[in-house]
């Protein structure tokens, strides 16, 4: 089972290989603001864990559990974005919202999280009527 901080990296690796088509050590570094030794050390832990496969001075791959996995975790972190937006949350904060939640919460909770999500994205006039909720709330 991967911990928060595994689960971190893998969403990264991911979404770097998405993005560049290559994930380098440097680069998650950055991206996750750590030092390159203890990317390089978590990236040695996700190999034993056969998320990726990993050769000093080649590089990364994810495996296809690895690849499955991020992209369920980059769902899930899109969706709870989402899931922020409809809500009304800070646009300044949701990331770091988003941040803090997504471990906390169990599959089952963004299952149904993404059947909420999909009832107002359907149609735009609910969203319409939570918007008036929310006004009217914040008037009181």
């Amino acid at each position: 089972m991967a911990t928060p901080s595994m689960e971190d990296y893998i969403e990264t690796i991911y979404l770097l290989k998405e993005q560049k088509g290559y994930a380098r050590v440097s680069d998650i570094a950055e991206h996750l603001d750590v030092l390159p030794s203890s990317v390089t050390k978590m990236v040695k832990k996700l190999d034993e864990s056969s998320y990726v496969v990993y050769e000093k001075y080649r590089g990364l791959i994810l495996t296809e559990k690895g690849r499955e996995f991020g992209e369920k975790l980059l769902y899930r972190h899109k969706l709870l974005e989402d899931f922020l937006h409809i809500i009304g949350a800070d646009e300044d904060s949701i990331y770091e919202e988003v941040e803090g939640i997504e471990h906390h919460l169990k599959w089952d909770t963004i299952v149904r999280i993404g059947d909420l999500v999909e009832y107002f994205k359907a149609d735009p006039e609910r969203l319409n009527d939570l918007k008036k909720i929310k006004e009217k709330n914040q008037k009181h």
